[in-house]
């Protein structure tokens, strides 16, 4: 990363830091707080146990999108998708930073690259596919209430254009795949030697995935559930902070979030963005601001006692690595 791109995410940083605290501010901090301490330690505990199966549906799509892996190896591919979320969330990365991550995690413990990058070109494919889907219903729901009042009618836009972003994204990525591919591997020929092969063997591998469609509908389903999983974890939050929200408008808010944490890729943890977005969405299905943010920083707590351990377990992965390797030239 360049001394420009390390400017850029430090700068996004710290003003979605600034954004998150004048809306907690603006909405009232002690209330905020006081509605996040309701969760209680069961709660919590909760709340952490559903983050953990959803972490296993992920890395059981990604596995999926990898021919020739067994399944004895789910747990390293769990172990990799929960390395990349935890760069992700935890540190100043943007979600370009967390897949770095979770490829070198995997091509750590055998895996070969060519399967790495393939596996995670076509699961990226999957997941974005069944957001997708999720968002639409998302959506579809947000418009279904436009009678609601004025404030829903300025939300609605914005929804919609996050879904029309996030679909012209998903075209793209899907559409560019192989010319991609093919591009690197030109420009790494006249630059790199062997890079060419090894940008060859990704495209192969990658073709070899799509001509199995049976992993692919698995990988879809999947990554569907895992939406769906996370969005009812933040369902079960909210009923041991005591608000009895119906299931149904729970999916309907995360499905809306996702999609705007999605289009913020580039901000790191979509910091700033997910708060603003709670205080604006929540209230539109009967969630008040104060229990919307304090879900917010639920989900900021539950990512730094997640991520944070596996940051310093992927690091010390790195560090044994390392030193195994000069030990054997």
């Amino acid at each position: 990363m360049n001394r420009f791109a390390r400017a850029g995410l430090l700068a996004a940083t710290l003003a979605g830091i600034g954004v998150a605290a004048w809306t907690v501010d603006a909405v009232g901090a002690r209330h905020v707080f006081a509605a996040m301490t309701a969760i209680g330690w069961v709660g919590m505990a909760a709340f952490l146990l559903c983050s953990f199966g959803v972490l296993l549906l992920l890395g059981g799509a990604w596995l999926a999108c990898a021919p020739g892996e067994p399944l004895r190896r789910l747990p390293l591919f769990i172990w990799a998708r929960t390395a990349r979320e935890a760069a992700t969330d935890v540190l100043p990365f943007s979600q370009l930073g967390g897949l770095v991550v979770g490829a070198r995690t995997l091509g750590a413990r055998g895996v070969r690259d060519s399967v790495v990058y393939a596996s995670m070109v076509a699961d990226m494919t999957t997941e974005m596919a069944a957001q997708l889907l999720f968002t639409i219903g998302g959506v579809a729901t947000l418009l279904a209430m436009l009678t609601a009042g004025p404030e829903t009618a300025r939300i609605a836009p914005l929804a919609i254009g996050g879904l029309g972003v996030m679909a012209l994204l998903m075209i793209v990525f899907v559409a560019g795949q192989r010319p991609v591919l093919r591009l690197v591997g030109a420009i790494a020929a006249r630059m790199i030697p062997g890079s060419a092969e090894a940008v060859g063997a990704v495209r192969v591998q990658l073709d070899a995935v799509y001509r199995q469609p049976r992993r692919i509908l698995i990988a879809f389903l999947l990554n569907l559930a895992a939406w769906l999983a996370s969005a009812a974890s933040a369902w079960v939050a909210l009923w041991f902070m005591g608000s009895h929200l119906p299931l149904w408008a729970v999916l309907a808010i995360e499905a809306l979030i996702f999609t705007l944490r999605s289009v913020a890729f580039a901000v790191p943890g979509a910091i700033g963005i997910q708060e603003a977005a709670y205080a604006l969405i929540g209230p539109i299905f009967g969630l008040p601001p104060t229990t919307a943010l304090a879900l917010s920083l639920l989900k900021r707590a539950r990512d730094l006692m997640i991520g944070v351990p596996a940051i310093v377990l992927w690091q010390a992965g790195e560090v044994g690595a390392l030193v195994a390797k000069r030990r054997t030239a």
